[in-house]
C-alpha cells in the first residue's frame, strides 16, 4: 500500500473518531463541517480563506458556515481591516465544541503514540512535518 493510502486511512480514523465523539457530547456536526471549522483562525478567518484552505468553492464554503451559524457555532462579524469584509469566528459555544474537538483529537494522538512508542511516534511527526513543508501552501 502507498504512503499516501496509509495516511488517509490514519486521518479518516480520527475523522471518524472525533465525529462520533463530538456527536455524543451534543455536537451535531458533519466531517464537512468540522473540516472547514477545524481551518478557522483565533481572530476570525474571511470565507475565501476558508474555502482555499479547504480545498473547496466558496458556494460550499458558505453553505458550511450558514449550517454551522444554524448550530450557533460560528457567527460573521465585520472585519476590522476592511470594512466589506466578514470575518467567520467561534461562538463561545463553537470555541468550547473547537476545544472539545482538539482534546479528543491530543488523546487519539495519545494512543497512537503509546502504541508506536516514542521513537517512532516522534519520527513520524518529524517526517509528516517535513513533508508539509514541501506539499502545503497553507503552513
Amino acid at each position: 500500500m502507498d504512503v499516501a493510502t496509509l495516511m488517509l486511512i490514519a486521518y479518516r480514523a480520527m475523522d471518524e473518531r472525533v465525529i462520533a465523539a463530538m456527536r455524543e457530547a451534543g455536537y451535531d456536526v458533519t466531517v464537512a463541517q468540522a473540516r472547514l471549522a477545524q481551518r478557522i483562525a483565533e481572530g476570525g478567518s474571511r470565507l475565501v480563506d476558508l474555502a482555499e484552505q479547504a480545498q473547496v468553492t466558496k458556494q460550499t464554503a458558505s453553505m458550511l458556515v450558514a449550517a454551522l451559524e444554524q448550530k450557533g457555532l460560528v457567527e460573521r462579524v465585520p472585519d476590522p481591516t476592511d470594512g466589506r469584509a466578514r470575518l467567520i469566528r467561534f461562538t463561545d459555544e463553537g470555541q468550547a465544541a473547537a476545544d472539545h474537538a482538539r482534546e479528543l483529537v491530543m488523546g487519539v494522538e495519545q494512543e497512537w503514540n503509546e502504541h508506536l512508542g516514542p521513537r517512532l511516534a516522534s519520527s513520524l511527526r518529524e517526517a509528516l512535518t517535513s513533508l508539509r513543508e514541501l506539499v502545503d501552501p497553507y503552513r
